[in-house]
């Protein structure tokens, strides 16, 4: 895939390598007549770290959400409420489905696990208008193609996963098969500079070669 133009904090790393941070991000899901949506919220334009995207919910994890999977999880939660409003009470609906490390060579990293979960009854989005500015349903295939027509700005790890999730006819679908996974991590690379610039995955040609 062609990377170009970075978003906001993608910029290429001329120094030393950036350590990952730990965060955790939640796939919200709904069932509509169409199959799945998911939730996207707009992260403020004036934001230093992927200005003007539309991201699926989540930050860093912090001290105070513990150690290990339980951290993660109270930080998936945390920041679900904190940017969308939505309140998950138990731990457990979240749903391990990935984990995807930014590539060596972009500046700002984090080392994000992305579990799913499904809305709750009963609840509504609610942005807090300033991290996030913009929250909408999206079926994955009317993301992908809101971003084909430059209506959204969607950064690389968010499409790879709506093209993952558009095969998925209903969110208890991809739950079972989310449940049955054993979650590996990724980490993309970048190839060349400036505009001949392209992420490749693991397996893909030319993710082995060494500059």
């Amino acid at each position: 895939m062609q990377y170009a133009q970075p978003a906001p904090g993608e910029e290429f790393n001329a120094g030393p390598e950036t350590v990952p941070r730990v965060a955790a991000t939640v796939i919200l899901l709904r069932d509509a007549a169409d199959g799945p949506e998911v939730l996207l919220a707009q992260r403020n334009p004036k934001a230093r770290f992927m200005g003007g995207a539309w991201v699926f919910p989540g930050g860093a994890v912090s001290a105070e959400d513990g150690e290990g999977e339980a951290a993660l999880r109270a930080a998936g939660r945390r920041e679900l409420n904190e940017e969308a409003g939505i309140v998950l009470d138990d731990p457990d609906e979240l749903i391990a489905f990935s984990r995807w490390i930014t590539p060596a060579e972009v500046k700002i990293r984090y080392d994000t696990w992305f579990f799913l979960a499904t809305m709750p009854a009963g609840q509504e989005a609610r942005i807090d208008g300033a991290e996030v500015v913009d929250a909408r349903w999206f079926s994955p295939p009317a993301a992908l193609a809101a971003r084909r027509r430059d209506e959204i700005l969607l950064v690389f790890p968010t499409i790879k996963h709506l093209e993952q999730l558009s095969v998925f006819r209903s969110v208890d679908e991809l739950l079972t098969y989310a449940r049955a996974q054993t979650v590996r991590p990724v980490q993309p690379r970048v190839l060349g500079q400036g505009e001949m610039a392209r992420i490749v995955l693991p397996g893909e040609p030319g993710y082995e070669e060494r500059p």
